[in-house]
This record gives C-alpha cells, sequence and structure tokens, in this order.
C-alpha cells in the first residue's frame, strides 16, 4: 500500500466517524466524487496553529478560550490585525475564499457551469469594481493600515498552514488576499441587506392582478401600532423641521419589466425573511441601572456560521463581538465603554431604470442625448471542465445595465459607489460614548441599518444608517418605489457617481433620518422606522409579529403594561432579556387558530384525526416549541391554507408562491375578498388542515410526531454538504418559526445567527449557531450548536485571555 493510499485510508475513517453513520468506505466512495485526494488531504486533518509566527508589524499575543475565540493582544494596533488576519484565515479561510468567488463572479472557475447564472450576474453588477473604490477611499482612512495588516496575516497563514480539507475537496489553492477582498466583504454583507428588486415585482403583480388590487394585497404601509418610534423621542435639534415629501404617487404604473428578467433578478436577492431583532432598555428599567443591550440578527445558517468571533486588546481598544469571515473589524459587539447592534432598515436604496436603447445595443438614451455606454466590454468568465463564458459589461450614467436574453434594465444602488463603512466599523471598535458613536456613523454609507446603543454611561441611542437617495421627477420629491425612466432623467440622485466616489449632496441630511436620544425602552423588528417620516424610506418593512411581542414584553418588564408573559415590574436583568430572545409564540397562530378550530366545529362528520387535531391546537398556547404536537401542524397548516386561498387566482395570473402576499395580509382578508371567489373562508381553512394531516401522516408518524421532528437543523449546511454531508451539522430538533423573537425558518435556512446580552462597561453573554471555526476537524466545528438551539449563552468577557497559544514575534525585516 502506498503512503498516499494509507492517507486516504485514514482520512475516509476520520471523516466516517462524524458523518452520522456513514461507513469508512462510503465516505472514500463520496471523496471520489471531488478532486482526486493527495498527502496534503491528511495535513488538513492536522492543522493546528503554529507557536510562534514571524510578523512585519510587530508583536502580538493569541489566546484562545475554550470555545476557540482568538483573544488578541498587542500594543500595536497593526500588529493585533496582522494576527486577526492570521487567525481567521486558520479558522474560515475557504468561507472568506468563497464569499470573495460568489462577488467577483469567479466561482465556476473552480465549480464548474452550475454557478454561471450567479458569475454573470456578479460580474455585470460590478461588485468588484465597486469594491475597488471603496479601498481608495478606505485606503487614506485610520482603517487603511489595519485592513492592509490584516490581509497581510490572512497570507501569511496561507504560506504557513495546511489548506482546509475543502480545498483539496474541489482541488484547487487559493489567490493572494488583498484589502479589496475585505472591501468586497463589505459589499456582499450590504447586498445581502439592501439588494432588492420588489419594485420589478410590484410592477409585474400591478400589471397582473390590477393597481387597486395589488395595493389591497401588498400594502405598503402595515396598519399596526408598533413602529420603532413613537415620535415623542428626542432628537437632534437640526433635525426639527417640516415634512418635505411631495408628489409621492407621480410617476406610478409604469408597464413592468420582462417577467423572467424580473424572476432572474429576484434569485440573487436576501434569502426570504432576513431580518433580526434588537433592543435596549435605559438603566432606569435594569437591577443594575446599567443599560441592557440584546441582539439576533437574522441571516442564513449554515456551517460554518456566517459570524465569527474575536477579541482584540491594544492602547487603543479593548473590543470583543462577531464579525464575518474577511472584515477585519468587530461589526456588533461591546468595547469597555458601549455596545452596539445593528437590524435591517429596510430602506429603499436601489432604483432600476428604463433606457432607449439603439438598435446595435451601443449607445442609449440620456438627458435629451444619445450616449455611448461608459463601459462596453467583454469580460471573460473562467468555467470548470467547460467553456468559458464570454459576457458583455454595459453601465449608464446610473450604473450597470443588466441584461438576459435581449430584456434590460438599469440599477443604481448605493454600494456601486464608494463606501466609507469599514472607517466607521474600526472607528466603533475605540469609541469612548455616545459622541465617538454619532460621528462614526456619519461615515456608516451602507448598509442601511438600525443601529441600537447604549454606554456605561447610561446613555442610549437609535440611528437609521446609511446614505437614503432623495428622487426627484420634473423637479418634485418622488417615492422610489416605482420604476424609472432613465432616459427621461426621472430618479437620478444628485452627487451619486457609481463606481467612483460620491458626494452624496442628494441624499437625506444625517439629522434628517430616523433616530432617538436617550430613548428609554426601545426595540427593532424590521418594522417601520416612524409614522410620519419626514423623507422616504422604504416599503419593505415586516409583518409586527415579532415587533409587537418583543415591545409588549419589554412594556409590561418595564411597567408600562404590555401583552404577554410577566417580568419583574419596572426592572429588568439580562436573564429577562436572554429569555425574551428564547420567546416562541407565534402571533401569527393566535390569528388563525381560532378560526380553524372554529370552522371545525362549525361542521360536522370529520374523521377523528380532524377533531383530534382540532382539539390539540384549541388546547394550544400557540408557542413553536419542538416537543409540541399543535405546533407541528400549525405548521403544516399554514403553507396549505396559503395555497387554498392565494393559490388559483396566482396561478391564472402566472404569479408562483413566491409572489403570494404576507401571512398578515391573509389573517386579514375579509370573507368576501374577491380571492375566495364564492369559496367559503372556514370550508378552505378545513381543507388545508386535512392536507395537512395528509402531509404529517404521509411523512411516517415516527418521523413526525411533533414540530422539532420537522423543524430541524438540516437546512444548517456546508456548502458542499451535499456531495459531502459529513461537513453538515448534526440534525437536531430546534424550536421558532418565522414570526417568533426566537427566530428559525427551516424552509430558507435563516434564523438567529448570533446572539448576545451586553451590559455595557461590564458583563456580557453570546452564542453562535455551531462554532468559531469552520475546520471540519476541529472541537470548535459546532462546539455551541446545542448551546444556540436553548440559547444557552457563554460569557464574553473583555480584556486578554488565558495564556498565550500563538506569539507573533516581530520579523527581522522590522515593522511595515
Amino acid at each position: 500500500m502506498t503512503r498516499d493510499t494509507t492517507r486516504r485510508a485514514v482520512l475516509a475513517s476520520v471523516l466516517a466517524a462524524g458523518s452520522a453513520g456513514l461507513a469508512a468506505s462510503e465516505a472514500a466512495d463520496l471523496l471520489d466524487s471531488f478532486a482526486p485526494l493527495s498527502g496534503e488531504a491528511w495535513d488538513a486533518a492536522d492543522r493546528s496553529l503554529p507557536e510562534t509566527v514571524e510578523s512585519p508589524h510587530g508583536a502580538a499575543t493569541v489566546a484562545r478560550d475554550e470555545f476557540g475565540v482568538p483573544q488578541i493582544e498587542a500594543d500595536a494596533e497593526p500588529a493585533a490585525y496582522f494576527a486577526v488576519g492570521y487567525c481567521q484565515a486558520f479558522d474560515r479561510l475557504f468561507a472568506m475564499d468563497l464569499q470573495r468567488r460568489v462577488m467577483r463572479g469567479r466561482l465556476s472557475e473552480v465549480i464548474g457551469e452550475a454557478t454561471l447564472d450567479s458569475d454573470e450576474f456578479n460580474v455585470a453588477m460590478g461588485f468588484a469594481d465597486a469594491a475597488e473604490a471603496t479601498w481608495e477611499v478606505v485606503a487614506e482612512t485610520r482603517a487603511g493600515p489595519l485592513v492592509e495588516a490584516f490581509a497581510d496575516g490572512v497570507n501569511a497563514a496561507m504560506d504557513d498552514l495546511p489548506l482546509p480539507l475543502e480545498f483539496e475537496l474541489i482541488g484547487y489553492d487559493p489567490e493572494p488576499w488583498t484589502p479589496v477582498d475585505s472591501m468586497l466583504m463589505e459589499k456582499q454583507i450590504s447586498w445581502t441587506l439592501t439588494g432588492s428588486f420588489s419594485e420589478l415585482r410590484r410592477a409585474l403583480v400591478a400589471d397582473r392582478l390590477g393597481a387597486e388590487r395589488a395595493e389591497t394585497l401588498f400594502p405598503k404601509r402595515y396598519d399596526h401600532d408598533y413602529p420603532i418610534l413613537d415620535g415623542t423621542e428626542t432628537r437632534l435639534g437640526e433635525a426639527d423641521v417640516a415634512a418635505r415629501r411631495q408628489n409621492a404617487d407621480a410617476g406610478e404604473g409604469a408597464d413592468p419589466v420582462d417577467p423572467a428578467l424580473t424572476d432572474w433578478l429576484s434569485g440573487f436577492e436576501s434569502p426570504t425573511g432576513v431580518g433580526s431583532n434588537s433592543w435596549v432598555v435605559s438603566g432606569e428599567h435594569t437591577e443594575s441601572g446599567t443599560p441592557i443591550v440584546a441582539y439576533d440578527p437574522h441571516l442564513s445558517l449554515q456551517a460554518p456560521p456566517l459570524w465569527y468571533e474575536q477579541s482584540v486588546e491594544t492602547p487603543e481598544r479593548s473590543v470583543r463581538g462577531a464579525t464575518f469571515s474577511g472584515v477585519p473589524f468587530v461589526i456588533a459587539g461591546a468595547n469597555d465603554r458601549g455596545a452596539w447592534s445593528f437590524t435591517n432598515l429596510g430602506a429603499d436604496v436601489l432604483d432600476c431604470y428604463r433606457y432607449e436603447i439603439d438598435d446595435a445595443g451601443d449607445r442609449y438614451r440620456y438627458d435629451g442625448e444619445s450616449r455611448d455606454f461608459e463601459v462596453d466590454e467583454r469580460e471573460t468568465i473562467p468555467v470548470a471542465g467547460g467553456e468559458d463564458r464570454e459576457l458583455r459589461v454595459r453601465r449608464t450614467v446610473h450604473g450597470p445595465l443588466i441584461e438576459r436574453e435581449g430584456r434590460t434594465v438599469g440599477v443604481a444602488w448605493t454600494g456601486h459607489t464608494a463606501t466609507r463603512t469599514t472607517a466607521a466599523i474600526e472607528a466603533y471598535g475605540r469609541s469612548e460614548g455616545i459622541d465617538d458613536l454619532l460621528a462614526a456613523t456619519r461615515d456608516f454609507d451602507l448598509p442601511t441599518q438600525n443601529l441600537v446603543y447604549a454606554d456605561a454611561d447610561g446613555r442610549t441611542l437609535y440611528f437609521a444608517t446609511g446614505r437614503l437617495p432623495i428622487r426627484r421627477i420634473d423637479g418634485e420629491v418622488v417615492d422610489g418605489d416605482r420604476i424609472f425612466d432613465g432616459s427621461a432623467g426621472e430618479g437620478d440622485w444628485a452627487g451619486f457617481e457609481p463606481f467612483g466616489e460620491s458626494s452624496w449632496e442628494g441624499f437625506v441630511p444625517f439629522a434628517e433620518k430616523p433616530h432617538a436620544i436617550d430613548p428609554d425602552v426601545l426595540s427593532t423588528a424590521n418594522q417601520r422606522p416612524i409614522d410620519d417620516p419626514i423623507h422616504y424610506v422604504g416599503v419593505d418593512y415586516a409583518a409586527p409579529y415579532r415587533g409587537a411581542r418583543i415591545a409588549d414584553r419589554l412594556a409590561e418588564a418595564a411597567g408600562g403594561g404590555g401583552e404577554g408573559d410577566s417580568g419583574d415590574e419596572g426592572s429588568t436583568d439580562p436573564d429577562f432579556h436572554r429569555a425574551l430572545q428564547n420567546d416562541v409564540r407565534d402571533g401569527r397562530a393566535a390569528e388563525l387558530v381560532p378560526e380553524l378550530v372554529e370552522a371545525v366545529r362549525d361542521r360536522h362528520g370529520f374523521d377523528p384525526p380532524v377533531i383530534d387535531a382540532a382539539n390539540d391546537l384549541d388546547e394550544w398556547d400557540y408557542r413553536m416549541r419542538r416537543d409540541s404536537r399543535a405546533a407541528l401542524v400549525f405548521a403544516r397548516y399554514l403553507p396549505k391554507f396559503r395555497e387554498r386561498v392565494f393559490g388559483p387566482a396566482f396561478s391564472d395570473a402566472d404569479l408562483g408562491e413566491e409572489y403570494y402576499p404576507s401571512d398578515w395580509t391573509l389573517a386579514r382578508l375579509p370573507d368576501d375578498d374577491p380571492l375566495f371567489d364564492g369559496r367559503s373562508r372556514g370550508d378552505l381553512a378545513v381543507a388545508a388542515l386535512r392536507d395537512a394531516l395528509d402531509e404529517i401522516g404521509a411523512a411516517g408518524s415516527e418521523d413526525w410526531d411533533r414540530y422539532g421532528d420537522y423543524n430541524t437543523t438540516r437546512a444548517m449546511s456546508h456548502p458542499l454538504g451535499g456531495e459531502a454531508p459529513f461537513l453538515n451539522y448534526e440534525e437536531l430538533p430546534a424550536d421558532g418559526s418565522p414570526a417568533t423573537v426566537k427566530n428559525y425558518r427551516v424552509e430558507s435556512a435563516v434564523g438567529s445567527s448570533w446572539r448576545m446580552a451586553v451590559r455595557p462597561g461590564t458583563d456580557a453573554t453570546a452564542v453562535l449557531p455551531g462554532g468559531n471555526s469552520g475546520d471540519y476537524f476541529s472541537e470548535h466545528y459546532d462546539d455551541q450548536l446545542r448551546r444556540w438551539l436553548d440559547n444557552d449563552q457563554r460569557p464574553m468577557p473583555l480584556g486578554a485571555g488565558g495564556d498565550p497559544v500563538v506569539r507573533f514575534e516581530p520579523s527581522t525585516e522590522g515593522s511595515q
């Protein structure tokens, strides 16, 4: 037996041990579907950090806590961030490389033709060029040298260490990391949170169903009493201005963009339901007298997690929290003075444009004249095992022109220009109070977020971050939820320079964005920020199920009444806030289950299973617990009821289920709504219950008996988990639903991607959905998964760690 054959057999045995019962021979067969294995695959099973590393940026040490979180200490900031880059590459190099390949449109180069659509979209959108423009600006800020040191650390780790197993499975080596790659990660985060083609879908729905019908089924504003701000909060004095929105309806009713192009573009938006929870209570309502910030962002769940936890201690900062792989600085976390978090604002920062284009496709009309496209060239997309693909890239004054089978649409997105968010995030980490936070937030260009903050001085803050465009048609301010006539100059953003540096003169002034200074109790759950905004923000807000539940429980705990479970009136502690993060009451069930139970009882002659299900639902507390039979029935009933109600009319309009209205709308449809078309709402509810019971029975009583049998962690897969299932996490039962505070969506693999609860300047706790390491062979690959399922958070202390496991020593060349 050859040396490599021996290594292969041992590796297959190691993989089988953690692969849900696969035999060693089966694991070896799986590996055959990837690249031929070499000795480097065995090296990947034994990766470890060296005791000493040479650093051109100076001395640093790294300790690692019991969950593998790097705790980095250095006297010089560049030395610290060289060590950060080294640690991130050790733990997450494959995730870092995969994301930059996605954003650069170079996934097919290593995967093949299956990812060509993704590459064509990302190349056409020009994310890499936008990252280049951003780096030119960030390089001149205080953050620039630290980003460069981070990149040096990543590349040193690539040189020093064996590559992670995934590179051997696919069969390629990563290229050196650059500062532009870190800016590309900023673009990737921003696109995930703000990249929306919803105006294209709205136009298509209005065309197919009629404008009036579309407005009824897809209201731009949900009618509820739970905005983030109630209008009584203290604001910056300069923001005390009269409302300026004018002529909001001008330009509506444009013809839709080609449905095939609309559907294709919609495939590159965020997964359905991406959102988050955050809240802050002042010291007036805590036992300690110190404010508390609680946070759980709802993003894609996968192995390894999106978030990476780290701690950095230097004379300039003491910061710990979560960032994304490839981003040097803590994005959401705490330093020794304050704590900050972000939820998605739902702002409209992307516009779509039609143009008159000549027959040759070389010129377009804009502002009364014919113009050449600002970029008109062919880009080659390499394809592993196939023919390379050529893509024509064209851009207008607004940004990219996206083409699909001869159909085009222009796109303007605030992320296409140079943004300074990296500099803002760096400044957050060394901030000393609310004034520093406000100053840094002025540079937070994208993504548009709900910033929630509190500090050790007892100050609290809410601010809508990011640049909000002001659109005009014929000089009048209009909303952005429409398709603009680009050739007529509709909807231009003054001062916007795509793929360059913008002046931002045509954007909402900082002090006029939604905000509150020193709010007493405030929560965000992606609902609309304020009832009567000074400026148009957007229309893509979440139904208020989560927001209402959080607000009610906080109000009750703070002594203001409210619906829900009781807390210690007027006073809360971190345990209360972690318990609220664990809340699984589903407001949709409270609205829809009573009518279903009544419909069953109003009718006779049902089989015992239908009666039993109705009785279970009637006795249920509407909590989506993993051990609940009623939660399982409701979870499978709801999609069946949606299909029964919306299916016929939407099918006739050639609109798929991805276009169905929200559950908030479904719960409020009157009995005489045209969608029922003479059908009884009660009859449809009972039929949907039968459908659900048939599905549950078909799954087998031993398989689906309780909610946790269906609602499992199976959705939290590794990018290569389809071909190499041993890389996926263990399948375990989970609590929560799309509408619960403890958020989990098994159908879309979205949910609470990080949780933390912080008392600024004192203690903090956190948990990740999996582990901090992306190395399958590490004990920290999934050591927090069960803790995450129970929201069993572990301490997140500030300051230096324990005994160093790595020492970074100045290289003979000295500091750069």
